[in-house]
């Protein structure tokens, strides 16, 4: 089971298949067809989606390309899709500015240079082109130019507007915290299953049960490999609810970084250390 909030929309999803993408899930069963799908495997950006999580009693904005995570990574989140962003019938001051700077033309790669762009305005402190420039870096656009784009990201940065999300924030976060206890380790299903244990002692239990399983952290090759084979997907367990796999630390001469940090999570920690590793992972990733 995953349950999860589609904008302000309660969900509870108890389909198992760990091959289901977010992508296939917007567009095939919620009609949301404003994510775009572009090349299929995490490298253009068309499909970027925004995931809200809390983070210390906040709401933390991260972009997503919905091709390679998968469903079970939405448990105790916030998806947000380019369908969302409309304030009281009015374009999100994101989507204005990419009018007003005149930042799309064919219009393909738009819905998900929005989102980031959008996760960028609620990161950013003032502007920064070079945190601008690794905000889009995920994101290819073809024929409009980086120019204007990069000018709608100015503005935004320069000039930021309070809107709907922020001032739900509080109500957000309360719902989500309520969500985090809404996780079932044992999926619907016989063939196609896709395990979320939230503690060691569970994620012990269940690969001693299931040791032809998958584990899933991430998952940009894995859900690849599983989204274009032609067979049925092994089960899989999904580690990113086993909050210990996220813990990072010092000791003496050493640096622990938990198996379920991201890269940028990673990046962060290791950035004071050992900046020219920190450096590395902004090129690998």
């Amino acid at each position: 089971m995953t349950a999860f909030l589609l904008n302000d929309t309660r969900v509870v999803e108890r389909d198992g298949d760990p091959a289901l993408t977010v992508l296939q899930y917007l567009r095939q069963r919620k009609r949301r067809t404003g994510t775009k799908e572009g090349c299929g495997s995490g490298d253009c950006g068309a499909c970027t989606v925004v995931l809200g999580r809390v983070e210390q009693g906040r709401m933390c904005y991260e972009t997503a390309s919905a091709c390679l995570t998968p469903l079970s990574a939405l448990q105790g989140k916030q998806v947000i899709t380019i369908e969302d962003l409309r304030q009281d019938g009015e374009l999100h001051p994101v989507q204005q500015a990419v009018v007003d700077l005149h930042a799309s033309q064919c219009g393909f790669c738009t819905p998900g240079m929005v989102m980031s762009l959008f996760v960028l305005q609620k990161q950013c402190s003032g502007w920064d082109r070079q945190q601008a420039e690794q905000a889009l870096a995920g994101n290819l656009c073809r024929c409009t130019g980086y120019r204007p784009i990069m000018d709608a990201a100015r503005q935004l940065c320069e000039h930021p507007i309070a809107d709907s999300f922020t001032r739900q924030e509080a109500r957000t976060v309360a719902r989500l915290n309520a969500l985090a206890s809404e996780v079932a380790v044992e999926p619907s299903g016989e063939e196609q299953r896709c395990f979320m244990p939230t503690s060691l002692e569970q994620l012990v239990a269940c690969y001693l049960r299931y040791p032809q399983a998958r584990l899933l952290a991430g998952g940009t090759d894995l859900m690849l490999d599983m989204a274009q084979a032609v067979a049925a997907p092994p089960p899989t367990i999904a580690l990113e609810q086993v909050e210990k796999l996220r813990n990072a630390y010092t000791d003496n001469n050493h640096i622990h970084l938990g198996a379920g940090l991201t890269i940028t999570q990673c990046e962060q920690r290791l950035h004071a250390a050992l900046p020219a590793f920190a450096q590395v992972l902004q090129r690998f990733a």
